[in-house]
């Protein structure tokens, strides 16, 4: 991941047909919805980064719509002022694309790129994508630690690394050393739905953030 030169960034086309069941979803989504972004969602943030965010997929109101990871909805309320407030991003967050706010030594990505029905891609969807979140592991250069939003950005960030779901087992909080190097640190979700029933609080939330920062700043 660190050679001397590093390897092209891979990035799905626009009309990517990979998922046909996700290229469904997409035309019957811009017919309902006509002028969102209905495509795959670029990621968020420079490659000379040093950390790196793993969400699920783009939420159909949130990044469908605006074209920006976590942008519109609110898991992008709760991470963009984490982030925030921790040094890693500037600006205001105005939850769109054009809104100015930009980010400091992190980017922002997820497993899957469209967005699926019911925010659930199936497991040959994940896999399609998988060489997209590989090349972005490998295009960055800096790269020294992973925050997993949530066990599936978990799971799918270990199989894209090769690497055994059992021996690196999900926890809120948790960090993994991994034999690259790098440090992957977990996170329940930020959905409004985890942070509504209290299994994630702000205050878990910034402590995961802070995990991670701490053991790639030591």
């Amino acid at each position: 991941m660190r050679g001397e030169t590093q390897p092209s960034l891979l990035i799905p086309a626009p009309d990517c047909a990979a998922c046909p069941r996700l290229v469904e979803y997409r035309r019957a989504n811009r017919d309902a919805y006509p002028g969102w972004h209905h495509a795959p969602v670029p990621s968020f943030g420079e490659l000379d980064a040093s950390i790196l965010v793993v969400g699920l997929a783009p939420g159909l109101k949130g990044a469908n719509r605006t074209g920006r990871p976590f942008t519109g909805d609110y898991a992008g309320d709760l991470l963009y002022a984490t982030l925030s407030r921790l040094g890693l991003a500037r600006g205001s967050y105005g939850a769109s694309a054009d809104d100015g706010f930009t980010l400091v030594d992190c980017r922002v990505t997820n497993a899957a790129r469209c967005a699926p029905p019911a925010n659930k891609p199936l497991p040959a969807e994940f896999a399609a994508c998988r060489p997209f979140l590989a090349s972005e592991i490998a295009a960055m250069p800096a790269l020294r630690g992973i925050l997993c939003l949530g066990r599936g950005s978990h799971d799918q960030v270990l199989s894209t690394l090769g690497l055994r779901k059992a021996a690196h087992p999900f926890g809120h909080g948790v960090t993994h050393p991994l034999p690259s190097g790098l440090a992957l640190t977990d996170s329940y979700h930020c959905s409004r739905y985890n942070t509504n029933t209290r299994r994630l609080t702000e205050a878990m939330f910034v402590a995961a953030v802070e995990a991670l920062l701490n053991a790639i700043r030591r």
